[in-house]
């Protein structure tokens, strides 16, 4: 099978109100990674220093060779930037989520003591803070063992949440296996959460940014005054607020780092951004945890079928008469490449109609022959397919008068005798009054024309079939 992994549809247009509690129109949650300790470092038995996310432009990584000046900007990080931070965030009573790296967790016993007294929660952000993307998997798996371990170890209580950030392909499946983590955080595609199939668990998912974010004081393009991120937050703040009021709540991430926003100049800008949400009723400042808990209960996860994941038989046999007798449309669909977007009714409507659009024009005028007349001698004998004979009532053709019976009995025969196939419309987008008109107007088509609209037709009544079905 030829099947696409990645979700490129997601909730859609229709995504779910999070019910936020108290009725807020937004939910800010902030999130200050705590990684001073845990990065690259020969004292660490990493094969050389830091060169990530630091106030040195173009900085690189020094092979085999310690590089002071990255250690003490990390320092600083825990020595002024965390306290700066925590005296904000404590003062203004608003909760916080740590991403903890391990290693550096244990490395700032103080620093852990603080997060617990002021009630934040402390999330695992990893054993150490270095690239996963060329770990082997088995290598990565021992790795997450031993974070959790160690977090549970320091921290006294084992981590709920999990953000590793320089992950691999295989982080997300692989904290999702663990069975034991209330979220994973290691994507950054939506604004809401939602719940992640692995294997046989349904895992929840809260999504981070990269976006509203002070890492971007450390790259290009970035920031450089509070000014610039405080401007940046409130925009989009502003924006899901907006749209929260419209409704379409959804969920802001902001993500912080002791050793940026945590220096006088960066963290004005916060405050001022703090100051901006503060003045309304209709936020709710929510640890990742409490998002957590409150997605788990008002959207629980619910076990569909998906189409992209069907084997042959079991796809086949359940869409195969979406084109009216004719299976082999679905058989074809089904070698196309499918993947999560397919597993809704236009994505799988689309899938069928590109099986049908390459067929031979035999191959599709045996569709439409396979169609039934409407109001015919079929479905007078009540002996049209179960689609067929729901489409038809929609539109009252099944409760005809006298007059109107023959009317559309030759209409039929007059359709037929001129294109050879019956005439085909999307019954459920229509009354009986614009049936007739269509009838009669179409009758005057030619050959080339009818037969592509009702081609079209064809496809809208597979739409709406699989509207139903899914």
């Amino acid at each position: 099978m030829n099947r696409y992994p990645r979700d490129m549809i997601g909730y859609g247009p229709n995504r779910p109100d999070p019910q936020w509690p108290n009725g807020a129109k937004v939910c800010v949650q902030f999130v200050l990674n705590y990684e001073e300790g845990g990065e690259n470092n020969l004292l660490h038995g990493d094969t050389g220093s830091e060169g990530f996310l630091s106030d040195i432009p173009g900085s690189q990584p020094w092979p085999g060779l310690r590089h002071w000046n990255m250690e003490s900007i990390y320092e600083y990080g825990a020595r002024a930037g965390f306290w700066r931070l925590h005296r904000l965030f404590t003062q203004r009573n608003l909760p916080l989520t740590i991403y903890g790296v391990a290693t550096a967790l244990a490395r700032s016993p103080e620093q852990v003591e603080a997060m617990k007294d002021a009630g934040w929660e402390i999330a695992s952000h990893g054993l150490k803070w270095i690239e996963h993307k060329d770990m082997p998997e088995e290598v990565e798996r021992a790795q997450i063992a031993e974070a959790i371990r160690l977090h549970t170890e320091v921290v006294g209580d084992a981590p709920r949440g999990w953000y590793t950030g320089r992950c691999s392909m295989n982080t997300v499946r692989l904290t999702a296996e663990t069975g034991v983590l209330g979220y994973i955080s290691d994507t950054y595609d939506d604004d809401l959460p939602y719940w992640l199939r692995v294997g046989d668990r349904d895992q929840l998912v809260i999504p981070y940014t990269l976006e509203a974010n002070d890492m971007r004081f450390a790259g290009a393009p970035g920031w450089v005054t509070g000014h610039d991120f405080e401007e940046y937050l409130i925009d989009a703040f502003d924006t899901l607020r907006a749209e929260g009021h419209a409704g379409k709540p959804a969920m802001m991430s902001v993500g912080l780092h002791c050793r940026l926003v945590g220096r006088p100049g960066k963290i004005a800008g916060l405050m001022r951004f703090l100051d901006h949400i503060q003045q309304f009723d209709d936020v709710w400042v929510a640890r990742r945890i409490d998002i957590a808990q409150h997605w788990a209960k008002t959207h629980p996860p619910v076990r569909k079928p998906r189409p992209s994941e069907m084997d042959h038989d079991t796809f086949v046999g359940t869409f195969g008469g979406i084109y009216e007798h004719s299976p082999w449309v679905a058989e074809r669909a089904f070698d196309l490449e499918l993947g999560p977007a397919h597993d809704r009714p236009a994505g799988l409507a689309n899938a069928l109609a590109r099986a049908f659009r390459r067929a031979t024009p035999d191959e599709r005028l045996a569709v439409l022959r396979a169609h039934p007349d409407l109001a015919g001698k079929l479905a007078k004998a009540q002996r049209l397919t179960e689609d067929s004979t729901s489409e038809q009532a929609s539109a009252g053709l099944d409760a005809l008068t006298d007059a109107e019976r023959s009317q559309f009995e030759a209409l039929n025969a007059a359709y037929t005798e001129k294109q050879g196939f019956p005439f085909i419309i999307a019954v459920r987008d229509h009354t009986k009054a614009q049936i007739l008109d269509a009838f009669q107007r179409r009758l005057d088509n030619d050959a080339e024309t009818e037969f592509a609209e009702a081609c079209r037709q064809v496809e809208r009544i597979a739409r709406l079939r699989l509207e139903a079905l899914l």
